[in-house]
């Protein structure tokens, strides 16, 4: 049978709004075998974020060419709509690019618990002709630049960051993501450490009250903007826009060194953190220490019912996620991923192994 791991385009996916009955129809579907005999399938139901999709879809694929009795469904639907559906109890597994809220996990009607997949780096990209040498930005700078404060690009602040090139007397043109994503959290949760104005009129959030930009749903139509507008300005996951050929600033780090992201620099930042590790996973890694570290790193998770109602599904769920963090790990590197650190993929294979 062939592989069916199934993945929602993405302007349908923006437009759903996914309810329970919507899982659950998706979760009953019964598959024809080529001799027409209806033989029913285990279809696990993973909702989650655009970041990781491309990833995602093709560690379903690969698990399904192993365990043909088990397809996996992704529906890119945000971090924000992916916790609310396992809280809820909808769905077989979550995913999301921020850890979920404390209050949230409290009043929860269903328990989760947070595994992080892989390692991703927010980038910032940018378009300013004329410009020459990479940009240099810092976190206040950028914070300034979000916050509206800062509105050209041939200001003193950014000027001094870059002492090796004049930047032309261009408006800054701000872009950002909409509410419920994942790379605002990460984006907003670095800012947020080296601004305190930031942080007290934004503060890190999934849904930050950006006070000036325009907003778009998609990394792509976002970057396609920046692409489009002279002076313009916006952040996404590094994988988003490796293609796009827009450049990329360069960030400086706790250790004052200005870096760009890749798979190194963020793996750096993971590997500079494994002794603040939590039990449970939630760890920040923005402006992580360490020289070749970048600063805009963080974990993706996965968002796993902890105490699941059907055992049959949670078994699968179970064998699934120990795939993931084997076989997985090593897809995801020859993609181009950072993986895991080792120490934490040891923690998070014992955490797997204790799931219901």
């Amino acid at each position: 049978m062939r592989k069916t791991f199934v993945r929602l385009s993405t302007v349908a996916a923006s437009a759903v709004v996914l309810s329970l009955a919507a899982i659950l129809l998706a979760i009953s579907l019964t598959i024809l075998s080529a001799d027409s005999l209806a033989q029913t399938q285990m279809v696990l139901v993973t909702t989650g974020s655009t970041m990781p999709e491309p990833l995602y879809v093709l560690w379903g694929d690969e698990y399904h060419k192993l365990h043909s009795e088990t397809q996996l469904r992704y529906l890119p639907v945000g971090t924000s709509e992916s916790a609310k559906n396992i809280l809820s109890g909808a769905g077989d597994l979550g995913g999301g690019d921020a850890p979920i809220p404390e209050k949230q996990l409290k009043e929860a009607a269903y328990a989760a618990v947070e595994l992080p997949t892989i390692l991703v780096g927010i980038a910032v990209f940018y378009n300013v002709p004329g410009s020459g040498t990479t940009i240099r930005l810092s976190g206040p700078a950028l914070a300034n630049i979000y916050l509206g404060k800062t509105t050209s690009w041939s200001d003193p602040e950014i000027a001094r960051l870059n002492p090796d090139g004049k930047l032309p007397d261009l408006p800054i043109k701000v872009l950002h993501r909409t509410d419920g994503k994942g790379s605002n959290y990460i984006f907003s949760d670095f800012l947020s450490k080296l601004s305190p104005e930031f942080r007290a009129k934004v503060g890190t959030n999934v849904s930050p009250k950006w006070p000036v930009g325009a907003a778009f749903s998609r990394c792509q139509d976002l970057l396609a903007n920046v692409a489009q507008t002279a002076g313009a300005i916006g952040y996404a996951e590094i994988r988003c826009g490796e293609k796009s050929g827009l450049s990329i600033a360069r960030i400086r780090n706790a250790a004052g060194e200005f870096v760009k992201p890749s798979t190194k620099s963020i793996s750096d930042a993971a590997l500079a953190m494994e002794s603040k590790m939590t039990d449970d996973f939630r760890a920040s890694l923005t402006n992580a220490p360490g020289k070749e570290s970048y600063p805009i790193t963080s974990f993706t998770w996965f968002y796993v019912p902890a105490h699941p109602q059907d055992s049959q599904r949670s078994h699968a769920v179970k064998e699934y996620l120990g795939w993931v963090y084997a076989s997985g790990q090593e897809i995801a590197q020859a993609q181009g991923y950072a993986p895991l650190p080792p120490s934490v993929l040891q923690k998070v294979r014992a955490k797997v192994a204790s799931l219901q």
